[in-house]
C-alpha cells in the first residue's frame, strides 16, 4: 500500500528536492497569511527540518521567502513576542542558502533587548539562547545553571512514566536543544535516556505518532537506537497520509503529525518527503488507527484501586484479563521493546499513596 495522495500538478515531482520547493510554497504562500502567527510556527518547523537534515533547496525555492526575509527587521521591532519564530526562519533561510547576514544583527539585537530575560520557561530559555548561539552570541550570560536544570528536569523519568503530553514535548525539545538538531552528542546520562523510552512507551500505547516520531528523533540525535519495533510502526504510520488540494481557509489538519513523520524517516535511514505535493493550498489529513490501548490500560489499572501492584510480574496476567485483545497485544509489545517495561509499569501504577494520606482519609 503506498501513500495516497490526490494530485492536481502540471508535472510530477521527480526528486525530493522538487518535492520539497513544492512544500515550502505550500507553507509560504497558500496555506496562511504572513500576518497569522501560525504561518510562523508552519514555517519555521518546516524550514527547521530542512536545515536539520541538511538540505540545499536552491536559490528559486528560497526566493519564495524574499520579501519576508526583506521586512524582516520591521517585523522583529513590532513583534518582538515572536522573536524564537522570526530567528528561527531568519537563521535557517541564510543557512539553507537565501543570500544575506541579517541574523547576526538580529541575534545581537535581541540579546540587548534582554528578550531570553523575559520567558518564564527554561525550555523557551533554551532555544533563544540556542538560536542566539548559531551566530555567536550568548543571550543569557547571567544563568549558567540553565543546562544543568534541563538536564536534572529531563533525568526525571517517573514523570515520563504517567500520561502529560507536554512534559514529553518539552523532553524531545531539551535533547534537540542540547545536540544542536543532532550536530553533536548531548551526552544524556542513563536516567535521561530512560526517561525517554518511558515516554515512547507511552506514546507507542497511545498511538500517538508525532510524539513518537520525535522521541525517536531524539534518541538517534543522543545517539542511542530507538527500538525496532516503535520504528516499523511509525514507517507504516506513513501509508495513511493524503496531501489534497483545498480552498479551506483557516486550515486545522495533520501537517505537523506529516512533517513529523517524514522528518524521523530522513533520519532513520529512509526516504522521507516522497510524496507528490498538489498545486494550491494543500490540506494533510490521516486515517488514524483505533484508539490506542493506553486509556484501556488506565481505566483497567484505576479501576483496580488499593488492589493494583507496581509489580509488573505479579500484574500481567490481571490487566490481561481486563483489556481487549488488540490491547493485550500493543501492550505486548511494548514490553518486548526497552527492556524498561517493568520500570515503566512501576510509576505507570501509581501505588505510592496506598496506606498513605488517601487511606487515612486526609484527602478528600
Amino acid at each position: 500500500m503506498q501513500n495516497i495522495v490526490h494530485l492536481n500538478v502540471p508535472f510530477r515531482q521527480r526528486s525530493k528536492a522538487a518535492r520539497q520547493a513544492a512544500l515550502l510554497t505550500t507553507f509560504a504562500r497558500t496555506r496562511r497569511s504572513e500576518d497569522d502567527v501560525f504561518w510562523l510556527k508552519e514555517n519555521a518547523e518546516m524550514l527547521n527540518i530542512m536545515q536539520s537534515t541538511k538540505q540545499r533547496p536552491g536559490a528559486e525555492a528560497l526566493a519564495t521567502y524574499g520579501a519576508f526575509y526583506e521586512q524582516i527587521e520591521t517585523r522583529m521591532e513590532f513583534f518582538p513576542q515572536y522573536y524564537r519564530f522570526l530567528l528561527s526562519i531568519c537563521l535557517d533561510l541564510e543557512d539553507l542558502g537565501m543570500p544575506g547576514s541579517k541574523g547576526s544583527a538580529l541575534t545581537q539585537w535581541a540579546a540587548r533587548q534582554g528578550l531570553a530575560e523575559a520567558e518564564l520557561s527554561d525550555l523557551q530559555r533554551a532555544e533563544a539562547r540556542r538560536l542566539c548561539a548559531r551566530r555567536g552570541v550568548e543571550a543569557l550570560p547571567e544563568d549558567p545553571g540553565l543546562e544543568a536544570r534541563l538536564r536534572q528536569f529531563a533525568g526525571r523519568a517517573e514523570t515520563f512514566a504517567m500520561p502529560n503530553k507536554k512534559a514529553a514535548y518539552e523532553l524531545t525539545h531539551i535533547v534537540f536543544y542540547l545536540s544542536e538538531y543532532g550536530q553533536h552528542d548531548p551526552q544524556i546520562c542513563a536516567a535521561i535516556h530512560r526517561s525517554l523510552l518511558f515516554a515512547g512507551t507511552l506514546a507507542f500505547l497511545d498511538y500517538n505518532a508525532d510524539l513518537l516520531a520525535e522521541i525517536c528523533i531524539a534518541l538517534r540525535f543522543a545517539r542511542r537506537a530507538p527500538p525496532p519495533t516503535w520504528e516499523m510502526w511509525l514507517t507504516q504510520q506513513m501509508k495513511s497520509f493524503t496531501l489534497a488540494s483545498s480552498d479551506t481557509a483557516g486550515l486545522q489538519d495533520d501537517y505537523h503529525e506529516y512533517l513529523m513523520l517524514n522528518w524521523f524517516l530522513d533520519h532513520s535511514g529512509h526516504d522521507g518527503f516522497v510524496a507528490q505535493v498538489p498545486e494550491g493550498s494543500v490540506v494533510f489529513s490521516r486515517v488514524r488507527p483505533q484508539a490506542g490501548p493506553l486509556r484501556e490500560l488506565s481505566e483497567a489499572m484505576y479501576a483496580m484501586g488499593a488492589h493494583r501492584s507496581d509489580d509488573w510480574e505479579v500484574m500481567r496476567d490481571t490487566v490481561a484479563g481486563r483489556v481487549s485483545d488488540q490491547a493485550q497485544a500493543a501492550i505486548m509489545a511494548a514490553e518486548a521493546s526497552t527492556g524498561e517495561f517493568s520500570a515503566f509499569f512501576a510509576g505507570f501504577a501509581r501505588v505510592g499513596l496506598h496506606g498513605g494520606p488517601a487511606a487515612q482519609g486526609a484527602i478528600a
